[in-house]
């Protein structure tokens, strides 16, 4: 709770950065080798969090991750700070749109093209979490109507906040311009911007993917009915490359009850580093460490 009290305080402060343009990340030859790089920042005068964060489009949450000793609340001029725009690449396929919940990022792979866009995405709160699935998209909507559950008008009007039966689109329609509506279920689980960018790169819809505005008008125009969609949660991510070294990236795991998954680590993935001599110990404390950012933690024989 104070980590989350904390992201919401430095939302609120004002963004002083103009927004980043969308750029692809080139995809390696070697695809067990990380993915773009490790960005450092220079602090100027009205820099903020969440100015950060939206201007080089990573969760709030990643960025104070990167930082583990460094207080983001009060950035002063100078401070340096750590982006976290070095990745591996989600266990999925290299197509469409692919949804990693742990470390709230939504990944595209155009067709025929070696390379990956990579936004920062809210999700699903506590006890409305959003499932993992193979998917598709059923429906582009541009400029939509919200119709909400009776569960959340419940939940709306406990906040003294009365809806309609059909939120039309404007300012205050919570889906944004942009809705794209996946297959599964009954179709309750959609891709969509939001009137409030502050809710981008928390747990805090009713299941739903939510987008900053400029990124999602983006992937709208990229993507069409049919387009693939998985969306997995992977808080542990592990890759080797031709060389033999192996690459560990770790985020905080939370169960979708929002509660701490402390569950034994699955070291499968681990099995050869650990044959070969590395310390389990060794392993557990640099996981454990969630910085947020792919980690070296050794090289096997190859």
């Amino acid at each position: 709770m104070k980590l989350l009290s904390a992201i919401l305080l430095a939302l609120l402060l004002p963004v002083s950065l103009a927004q980043a343009a969308v750029r692809p990340l080139p995809l390696p030859e070697d695809k067990g080798q990380p993915v773009g790089q490790i960005v450092i920042h220079t602090a100027q005068e009205g820099d903020t969090l969440a100015a950060l964060a939206r201007y080089y489009g990573v969760s709030p949450i990643l960025v104070m991750a990167a930082n583990p000793d460094q207080d983001l609340l009060l950035l002063q001029p100078g401070d340096r700070v750590v982006i976290p725009n070095q990745l591996l690449l989600p266990r999925a396929e290299t197509q469409g749109i692919v949804i990693n919940l742990a470390e709230l990022r939504l990944y595209y792979y155009p067709e025929n093209e070696e390379q990956v866009y990579v936004f920062p995405i809210g999700i699903g709160r506590v006890g409305r979490a959003t499932p993992e699935m193979v998917t598709s998209i059923s429906q582009m909507r541009e400029n939509p109507t919200w119709t909400p559950t009776a569960t959340t008008r419940k939940e709306y009007a406990a906040k003294g906040i009365p809806l309609p039966a059909v939120v039309p689109a404007g300012p205050d329609n919570p889906l944004g311009e942009y809705a794209m509506r996946l297959a599964y279920g009954s179709g309750e689980y959609l891709i969509h911007g939001t009137n409030d960018p502050l809710d981008v790169g928390l747990r805090s819809s009713a299941g739903c993917i939510r987008m900053y505005p400029e990124h999602v008008e983006w992937l709208f125009a990229q993507v069409n009915k049919g387009t693939r969609v998985q969306i997995v949660n992977q808080a542990l991510k592990v890759s080797t490359d031709e060389y033999g070294q192996t690459f560990v990236e770790s985020h905080e795991p939370l169960t979708p009850e929002g509660h701490v998954d402390t569950r034994p680590l699955d070291m499968s993935q681990l099995a050869p580093l650990l044959q070969n001599g590395l310390d389990r110990s060794t392993l557990e404390r640099i996981i454990s460490q969630q910085q947020a950012t792919p980690q070296l933690v050794g090289q096997t024989e190859y």
